[in-house]
């Protein structure tokens, strides 16, 4: 359409929410359909932060707020930074908005120009290379794939980093692979980034809590505190405190940044919802026992996943350090033919003949950047994953 902008020509709709889409539209039709395509918990948010959230809208907290989030929840971010990572951050460094997404983009639009380039790992989230072209910069994709056990190296990251690179994006522990790096691991590429200045770091720490094993999580700025002041180290609350919808993330870094992306926001959105503000809020500063109960669900959904998903032919599933998705390779049943009768090509095509044939639905792995591969939010119920995974043990038994 003539009218449309050619930025939104650059960018293409999020390809886990089409599949999310597709399981509910099929689900609706009366199809037996596993959907484990979405990214969030199945738990409901602990009782102590509705509790808040209602307490906050008795009393009268319906209001516009500070454009970029209410004075207490940022002090309790900076207590959260200063507890649980070794970061000191004052309040004017904080910004608070509609969901960790929107804080990335904030600061992408607030500091790319046409040309800029940004690096990024592969597989990486959906998002992060639409977000990059829809602020005017090129994204650089460098695939780590599973001979790295998904992480890039040090020798990757020196390669891609050019004079028009400006931001790094960092994700550990990783969507849609779940792998997390170790403190040397990462102050191996902080060591690289420290030899270019102009090199910034956009850190997505949204699956900080959820780590498996003896895995301990750790964070740029907090393992190289030479980069601290050209670091921008997001988080938010959706993931470890079941709270997808409320929509609030939060970041801290150098004032300046921060204040640009304040700007950005009252432009846009203005401030985050009030109510859930305050429900977040309760959520950094309430009982935190929660987490590990979750934590301990989840790696046993894992271990699930990973055995029953090794246990088929022609796929083989890494063991993820983090987060709750497994991101197993097909390359064994490539050039096969489905018992439904398609030709198993790329993984694109693995994964709509698994839904069609099977009616499990997952994300295949093109759309993180680095196939042949798939994802799995193992997201949910113990007793859907088992089923899940046994159809597609089935599904790959039947290729021929």
């Amino acid at each position: 359409m003539p009218f449309l902008s050619d930025s939104l020509a650059r960018v293409k709709p999020s390809p886990t929410i089409a599949v999310t889409n597709k399981a509910r539209e099929l689900k609706a039709a009366g199809r037996d359909i596993i959907g484990l395509g979405a990214g969030e918990p199945d738990f409901d948010t602990p009782a102590h932060i509705k509790e808040a959230a209602k307490a906050a809208i008795d009393a009268g907290y319906t209001k516009y707020t500070a454009v970029d989030g209410i004075p207490e929840l940022k002090a309790a971010i900076c207590a959260k930074f200063a507890r649980e990572n070794g970061l000191t951050y004052t309040p004017e460094q904080v910004t608070v908005g509609t969901g960790g997404k929107q804080v990335l983009i904030n600061a992408l639009m607030a500091t790319l120009n046409p040309g800029d380039e940004v690096v990024i790992p592969a597989p990486y989230w959906v998002s992060y290379p639409d977000m990059v072209l829809l602020a005017g910069g090129e994204p650089v994709a460098v695939a780590a794939g599973p001979e790295t056990a998904y992480k890039l190296t040090p020798a990757q990251l020196e390669a891609a980093i050019t004079p028009r690179t400006k931001w790094f994006i960092f994700n550990s522990p990783s969507n849609p692979t779940g792998a997390g790096y170790t403190w040397d691991e990462l102050k191996a590429l902080t060591d690289v980034l420290l030899r270019h200045p102009h090199v910034w770091v956009l850190t997505d720490d949204m699956y900080e809590h959820l780590v498996y094993d003896d895995f301990v999580f750790c964070t740029p700025a907090q393992v190289e505190p030479a980069l601290y002041d050209r670091t921008l180290t997001v988080n938010g609350v959706s993931k470890a405190y079941a709270m997808t919808g409320w929509r609030i993330g939060y970041a801290a870094g150098p004032v300046a940044l921060i204040k640009a992306m304040g700007k950005i926001q009252s432009q846009t959105t203005s401030n985050p919802c009030s109510v859930s503000q305050y429900a977040a809020l309760e959520a950094l500063t309430g009982p935190q026992d929660f987490i590990e109960s979750n934590k301990a669900l989840f790696q046993r959904r894992r271990d699930l996943v990973v055995s029953m998903l090794n246990a088929a032919p022609g796929i083989t599933c890494p063991v993820p350090e983090g987060a709750f998705y497994v991101y197993p390779t097909i390359g064994g049943c490539l050039g096969k033919t489905s018992a439904g009768g398609t030709v198993i090509t790329d993984d694109e095509t693995f994964a709509t003949a698994l839904l069609e044939e099977t009616g499990v639905a997952v994300v295949f792995g093109a759309a993180f950047g680095l196939s042949p591969a798939f994802r799995i939010s193992y997201a949910t119920s113990d007793a859907l994953l088992e089923d899940a995974c046994a159809r597609i043990q089935r599904f790959c038994e039947g290729l021929k």
